[in-house]
């Protein structure tokens, strides 16, 4: 089990931004064992490389400086929107008595028929799906195995994915996951060049009616002011 390092938190609102800036990133974990929420701070570049290999549906142990260790998922991550750094991250405590609902993502495998040797295009429909297990029966990521579709015809579905022992798929079992289009025709292609070409051009012809009504409204605007000073 993957683990990360956690610190006590004892500053808060505006005084976040100076822990921030020395390179932690404040959290709080809360759930199952967790009477109250634990503010907390972790190393921004410790974290970031976990929860890109670990990501929300994986596990962590989570060992915090004077006060144990607690079995979490990241349940939530608020992020600067220029920086694309965190800002701000909760963690959920699991129970091993207590079954979670999570989502877990997709990993397409495999090399499909109807795209190597029949020029279609694969389309991934859904990219995770709902999974209830106890926590040490959660899987981390799903393979989907794209061998399976071999024609047109074919696709993958919720019910035909293998789940391992003790975990189950909650959504409905003919939700599609996965099939191959096939390859489009020329006359396709050519009609759909036509339609974005069409567009274009409604949208030139509307800004330079638009820019043709502003001059007009310019040159209106001139000889009014015109009239006035030869009327003072």
């Amino acid at each position: 089990m993957e683990q990360l390092l956690a610190e006590k938190r004892e500053v808060f609102g505006k005084q976040l931004s100076g822990l921030r800036a020395s390179g932690r990133v404040p959290a709080i974990v809360y759930g199952a064992g967790s009477k109250e929420s634990l503010s907390l701070s972790v190393v921004s570049g410790d974290f970031v490389r976990l929860w890109k290999k670990a990501g929300e549906s994986t596990i962590l142990s989570l060992s915090i400086d004077g006060d144990g260790k607690k079995n979490v998922l990241i349940h939530d991550v608020a992020m600067d929107p220029v920086t694309q750094k965190p800002l701000h991250v909760d963690f959920y405590e699991v129970s091993k008595d207590h079954k979670l609902k999570v989502n877990v993502p997709f990993v397409f495998d495999g090399e499909s028929r109807a795209v190597k040797e029949l020029g279609g295009m694969l389309e991934k429909v859904l990219h995770d799906a709902e999974v209830e297990a106890f926590p040490d029966k959660l899987p981390h990521e799903l393979i989907i195995d794209i061998s399976k579709i071999a024609t047109f015809d074919d696709h993958i579905t919720l019910g035909d994915i293998k789940m391992p022992e003790g975990a189950t798929l909650t959504g409905e079992p003919e939700s599609l996951v996965a099939k191959v289009n096939p390859p489009r025709t020329q006359e396709e292609l050519d009609a759909e060049l036509a339609e974005t070409t069409d567009a274009s051009l409604d949208d030139i012809e509307v800004e330079e009616k638009g820019k043709q009504d502003d001059d007009e409204s310019e040159g209106s605007d001139e000889s009014s002011e015109g009239s006035k000073e030869k009327s003072e």
